[in-house]
């Protein structure tokens, strides 16, 4: 068995089985990809989309992208997806090829490529290395770059423009809507809240400068993300006025929507993605056909 600590210590979830399946993980495998046949590995198929691993063209280099998008012509709404620790690995492309499937174009940019690939590796020590080596500018810059290269492309709806992301993803989500008057929204699931290990600024200490709205999804029995810290949030986000609101799954671990670990919760997943894509659109940021 594959022993995985953070250096902030172990999360709930960290020592949880894949239920993607060795297939999956003979593929090219990704972090946790511990060997388990309780599941078939889930890909969202690509009839009707248009996929592609694109070339972002940042300060200092380029840098690849995951892209999904819908193939009927026209421009299409857009969402920003900042990946997990783990990277842009299988399950986050396949994140984006549900949100294509909803009508949206979605990029997961890899924002870690600088240092490694932490989606080839299930030493948790080195995967935290990588993303701790990810300085605040250096991340924000590339989400700039992301946003530069959607702005170029003949298929995307800019002025419908929102964020998602999960775990360090999350806190990313959290920190473009404080950074970025672009974004229209954000969604941010089980992301970090306080200062940690990474070399980002922490959500909380930047309320004031929420830009957008935001949803937090969350989960009670987060063992990272521990209750007081939600607490906090919300007074500081009502403290500042802004528009932001925290769901909290009682019942639910960190890392509740991967559905290739056993911390899947199917009931607060389901529930969560249909508020997602529900807050999308009472903010702007839906397909035509989506609108209510």
């Amino acid at each position: 068995m594959v022993t995985l600590t953070r250096a902030e210590g172990t999360w709930t979830g960290d020592l949880d089985l894949t239920r993607r399946g060795i297939a999956l993980a003979l593929a090219g495998g990704y972090a946790v990809a511990a060997f388990s046949a309780e599941a078939d590995p889930i890909h969202t198929d690509e009839t009707g989309l248009v996929t592609a691993t694109v070339d972002i063209s940042t300060a200092d280099r380029k840098i690849p992208g995951y892209l999904a998008r819908p193939a009927s012509p026209g421009r299409h709404p857009v969402v920003f997806v900042n990946s997990e620790v783990f990277g842009v690995h299988e399950w986050v492309k396949d994140v984006c090829r549900r949100l294509a499937k909803a009508g949206y174009v979605a990029l997961a940019p890899d924002l870690f490529v600088r240092t490694g690939d932490p989606s080839k590796t299930t030493d948790m020590k080195l995967v935290m290395s990588i993303v701790a080596a990810q300085p605040e500018a250096q991340v924000l810059g590339d989400t700039a770059a992301a946003l530069k290269f959607l702005k170029a492309q003949p298929f995307t709806d800019m002025k419908k423009l929102a964020a998602t992301g999960f775990c360090w993803g999350g806190g990313a989500t959290w920190r473009d809507i404080e950074t970025f008057p672009e974004f229209k929204c954000g969604v941010a699931w089980y992301g970090p809240l306080k200062k940690g290990p990474y070399p980002r600024e922490a959500p909380l200490d930047h309320v004031k400068e929420l830009k957008a709205p935001v949803l937090g999804l969350y989960g009670g029995q987060d063992k990272g993300i521990p209750q007081p810290d939600v607490e906090a949030m919300r007074e500081a986000i009502k403290a500042a006025g802004k528009t932001a609101e925290i769901i909290v799954y009682p019942d639910a671990q960190h890392g509740f929507l991967a559905d290739y670990r056993s911390s899947y919760n199917q009931a607060a997943s389901e529930d969560a993605w249909k508020k997602m894509l529900a807050f999308f659109a009472a903010h702007g940021v839906a397909p035509a056909a989506h609108r209510g």
